[in-house]
């Protein structure tokens, strides 16, 4: 069964957010790998010194296939130099993953699956 990490920020860690209410939305999304036939892992992080950690972590847990970074860390301008960081710890720690990029929190089974 192919694998994916979707690497997103802690809607809990991002000001004036409903965190409960996006945590829900998430775990629906990181549901639906399973109606796709990919084993799939969630690792949120704050935009602070944990960050690298958390994710170095995660990439290690296994060999991924895929690794879907979220639109939360690319797409705000203010976070670019996050967004490279986060890119190269990808590169760096699991270089047998692809690197995919959702659009929306509702899309990261489409974005791993170009991939698998």
């Amino acid at each position: 069964m192919p694998s994916a990490l979707i690497l997103g920020f802690d809607p809990h860690a991002v000001p004036g957010m409903d965190g409960d209410a996006m945590r829900v939305v998430l775990d629906k999304e990181l549901a639906r790998f399973g109606e796709h036939a990919v084993d799939a892992s969630m690792t949120l992080i704050a935009p602070d010194e944990s960050a690298q950690s958390m994710v170095v972590a995660a990439l290690y847990e296994r060999d991924w296939d895929v690794v879907v970074i979220g639109g939360g860390i690319r797409k705000p301008e203010p976070l670019l130099t996050f967004f490279e960081q986060v890119v190269n710890l990808v590169r760096q720690h699991a270089p047998g993953a692809a690197i995919a990029f959702n659009t929306s929190i509702d899309d990261s089974v489409e974005a791993a699956t170009r991939w698998l």
